[in-house]
Order: C-alpha cells, then sequence, then structure tokens
C-alpha cells in the first residue's frame, strides 16, 4: 500500500502512459481492476474522447486502484487535455516530454495528483517543490521520448535520496526481478509500458504486439523524433530512414506539437506502427522488450508482480 496524495494504492504499479492510443481505458481499467494504477493516454486525442476512455475505465475497474491520464506537454492543447481530464475526475495526471510549472498549481485547485516524468535530481526537487504528489524517475532505457542518457539503474537511487514524496522507478522494467532491483534500489514503486503492451488488454494490433514477442536484445535503436525528443523505437524500414538522415516528409500537419523538426510526422508514424505497419512505421518501445516471450492478461501479469509488493 502507497498514498500519493489522497489516493491509498494496494499495488504500486504504474501502466505507462503509450500514445497514439496504445494505453486506453480497456488497458488502464485492467490495471487499477488488478489495484495498480492504470493511465489513458491523453496525448493526440479529442478532449471529448478522452473523457469517454475515462469514464470506460473507471467502469471496468470498478472503485479499485486508480484510474490516471498522461499528457505530452509538447502537444499544443496540453491545457484542454489537462482541463478535460480533471472535468471527468480522473484520479491523477501524470506528464512528461517537456515541464510545465502551471500544472501543480491546478492540481492543487482541484485536489488532483500530478506526477510528473523526471530524469534528474533538479527537476525531482523542483518538481517538489511546485507540489507534486509523486515523480516517476525515468531513464534512457525506457520506451518512448527520453530525457537523459542515463538509465533508471543510474537515476533512481539520487533522485530517491533528494525528495520525500514517493519515487517510481521506469525504464527496463520488464519482469518480477526487474522490479525487484529497482525496489533495491530505493524506489517506492516501478512504471511499466513495455510489458504492458504485449497483455490481451493492449488495443493495439496483434501484428503489433508480435514485433515485441520476436524482438531480439539488439532490436531497439535510439532515433530522433520530430519532437525534437531522443526516442528508443524498434527497428523498422521507417526508423532505418530516420537512422540514415532521410525519412518521409509529411504532406500535411495539423500542429499537434509545440516545437517540430517537420522532418517527419510521428503522429502519423506511431499509429501505422501500432497498426501493425512494420514498414512505414515507427514502434516505440523499451530496451528490455526482448525479455518478453508472451501476449498474457493483465491479470496475469500482476500475478506475477504481486508477490515483489507483498
Amino acid at each position: 500500500m502507497i498514498s500519493i496524495g489522497s489516493l491509498n494504492i494496494k499495488y504500486p504499479i504504474i501502466q505507462g502512459g503509450m500514445a497514439i492510443k496504445v494505453s486506453m481505458a480497456k488497458l488502464a481499467g485492467a490495471v487499477a481492476k488488478e489495484g495498480g494504477m492504470g493511465v489513458i493516454a491523453g496525448t493526440s486525442i479529442t478532449t471529448k474522447k478522452l473523457r469517454e476512455e475515462i469514464k470506460k475505465a473507471k467502469e471496468i475497474a470498478s472503485g479499485n486502484g486508480a484510474i490516471g491520464v498522461n499528457i505530452m506537454f509538447a502537444v499544443t492543447n496540453f491545457f484542454e487535455l489537462v482541463e478535460a481530464a480533471i472535468e471527468a475526475k480522473v484520479d491523477f495526471i501524470t506528464f512528461g516530454a517537456g515541464f510545465s510549472r502551471d500544472i501543480f498549481d491546478i492540481g492543487k485547485k482541484h485536489n488532483t495528483p500530478i506526477i510528473p516524468i523526471v530524469s534528474s535530481v533538479r527537476l525531482a526537487k523542483i518538481s517538489e517543490r511546485l507540489g507534486a504528489s509523486a515523480v516517476v524517475a525515468e531513464g534512457s532505457n525506457a520506451g518512448g521520448h527520453l530525457g537523459t542518457d542515463l538509465t533508471s539503474w543510474d537515476i533512481i537511487k539520487g533522485i530517491k535520496e533528494a525528495v520525500k514524496i514517493p519515487v517510481f522507478g521506469a525504464g527496463g522494467i520488464v519482469t518480477p526481478e526487474d522490479a525487484k532491483k529497482m525496489l533495491d534500489l530505493g524506489a517506492d514503486g516501478i512504471q511499466m509500458g513495455t510489458r504492458f503492451v504485449a497483455t490481451e488488454e493492449c488495443e493495439v494490433d496483434d501484428k503489433f504486439k508480435q514485433m515485441y514477442i520476436e524482438a531480439k536484445e539488439d532490436d531497439v535503436v535510439e532515433i530522433m523524433s520530430s519532437a525534437g525528443l531522443l526516442a528508443n523505437a524498434l527497428k523498422s524500414p521507417f526508423v532505418e530512414k530516420i537512422l540514415n538522415g532521410n525519412p518521409d516528409k509529411p504532406s500535411e500537419c495539423n500542429n499537434c506539437l509545440k516545437k517540430c523538426t517537420h522532418k517527419f510526422c510521428v503522429n502519423d508514424r506511431l499509429v501505422r506502427g501500432h497498426s501493425g505497419d512494420h514498414e512505414g512505421g515507427i514502434m516505440f518501445a523499451g530496451k528490455d522488450v526482448w525479455k518478453i516471450d508472451s501476449i498474457l492478461s493483465v491479470k496475469e501479469v500482476f500475478e506475477r508482480f504481486k508477490p515483489i509488493f507483498e
């Protein structure tokens, strides 16, 4: 049991927020139902859709665990999504890909715990001072956009020692042994994204899940996202184009990001990847994805991890 703001969480496992439309109501609700913290990816969906997903997730959770929303600070409608999530009575909000000071006052006003994703002692301390209820310490071994070249194993101890609020370790956690290692280093809990993609409840194409299962230890590479951030992704023909400096440029742009290199549309390419398009898509993944060998139900994942926390 862990307390985060006014929340009491049975199992301190945050299911990482994964856009675009990877972690939605079905997955987040199932995680919360097991006593964890399910997270809906709010990035690149409408405020109406976000409200609907929060409602669905809460119905699935049936009063267990907690339902949160993750929003990239890099998106242009960040605060609109924050307001929509709060109006829908979300239990907590996580955010990364940039840093907002204003969101903490919004959280305090509505008694909504704010949990920033950080990669340094400095940002963890600033977050605590501004009113963060907890922080996620994420390293370079995590999937998706990154904020440091140090792994989660490198940063967790320093961040935990620097703040008094709960610290969740993120990056490189796929097995119960990984979780135990993170807790032994001082983390109060863990955040996992990659492991939850390979679950029955994750609403992505089965081909995408199969890419995770078939991944080898050297199949995850670091790319520069059009959001201007480094990111970990599975090797693919389009990722190879990015690495070679000649990705296909988008034919149109809806200005979804505050800053964009316009070298390719990361939104479009992630959607293609999640739809099973290995040729033209981007498939974000943590560096330890190779440890996954089967698709499990969320309940089965929790059965494996529960003993670590009991």
